[in-house]
């Protein structure tokens, strides 16, 4: 089990708000996936960013977030709006 911290974009903040949602290695954010992360994340921490989905896709694919394609980030932020009218709700 690869520690989150030896994935790319994870550092030690990312890493321990992984844990604390259930994402605790390599294989269980692979497993879970970028998107599926980042919700777990932006319930249990609001101020999480998109610069935060690209971190976890980044990491998903061992990509440096800012090396990921223009298209994937477009697909990526439709994917952070889509959740504003939810987070804003409450």
């Amino acid at each position: 089990m690869l520690e989150l911290t030896a994935m790319m974009n994870i550092g030690k903040e990312m890493a321990r708000k992984l844990t604390r949602v259930g994402v605790d290695s390599s294989e269980k954010l692979i497993a879970l996936g970028s998107k599926q992360a980042f919700l777990r994340l932006k319930e249990a921490y609001p101020q999480v960013c998109l610069v935060h989905l690209y971190a976890l896709e980044g990491a998903v694919y061992n990509v440096a977030y800012n090396g990921l394609s223009k298209e994937k980030k477009e697909e990526l932020k439709e994917f952070s709006d889509s959740l504003k009218a939810y987070f804003n709700a409450g």
